[in-house]
């Protein structure tokens, strides 16, 4: 049995769930056997023989993120390959007195929630900001571009600032996407038609001659029609 991490203990429930329904889908979706001392909150794991290396970095960021405010259905997402978690503390940026932690958490969440949903909106990511902590998951562009919005807010930059950072950053990555599906569309063309040349020798031989064909100028042959001339005065004489 290996420990994991501890949580806070008004988190231990949470992890447990109901009837243990949250461990027992942990467990189910991970392959392990969850231990979680209700009294301290050490959670340690008994893995299985054939482990995944990666389920071993995984699953610890999972207990720790609901341990941090994030709820377990949300938390699972991080056992995906494209997922990744970053947590903050908000003390870091105000100190330890309970009303500028209270006050910057306020500025992250926003009027009914409305800051951390956009950013969410935005993202693509899950966010929660629990007493003194802020967890975010998201793939690594998503997590990328949450965590810039975050940090600029703690920092204490202005809500509108945030936003059309956000929305600039979304506008170029969709144009950025757009041209890597033409781009690819237009090499896969490419591909294939290469591919059938190598299927009919000899075909890629004469579309060339074609182009040069279709690309030569007609030119006048002077000898010729000078000839032609002088042919037709006798003719008449």
């Amino acid at each position: 049995m290996e420990s994991l991490t501890r949580i806070p203990k008004e988190r231990i429930a949470v992890l447990i769930g109901k009837g243990g329904e949250t461990r027992k889908s942990i467990e189910e979706a991970s392959g392990v056997k969850l231990h979680i001392d209700s009294t301290t909150g050490e959670v340690s794991v008994d893995w299985p023989t054939d482990v995944d290396p990666v389920l071993r970095l995984k699953l610890p960021d999972i207990i720790r993120a609901i341990g941090r405010g994030l709820a377990p259905n949300r938390a699972l997402r991080l056992i995906g390959d494209d997922a990744f978690l970053r947590i903050y503390d908000i003390r870091e940026w105000v100190g330890r007195k309970g009303n500028h932690t209270r006050r910057m958490r306020s500025r992250l969440i926003g009027r009914d929630g409305r800051i951390r949903s956009l950013i969410e909106s935005f993202t693509g990511t899950e966010i929660a900001i629990h007493g003194s902590t802020v967890v975010v998951i998201g793939d690594e562009l998503g997590l990328m571009t949450a965590c810039t919005a975050i940090e600029g807010l703690l920092d204490g930059a202005e809500h509108s600032t945030v936003i059309r950072g956000m929305e600039r950053d979304v506008r170029r990555r969709r144009i950025e996407d757009r041209s890597l599906d033409s781009y690819q569309v237009k090499d896969a063309t490419t591909n294939t038609a290469t591919e059938f040349e190598d299927l009919v020798p000899g075909l890629a031989e004469i579309r060339n001659k074609r182009k040069n064909i279709d690309t030569q100028e007609p030119t006048e042959d002077i000898g010729t029609t000078e000839a032609e001339h002088d042919t037709g005065a006798h003719s008449e004489e």
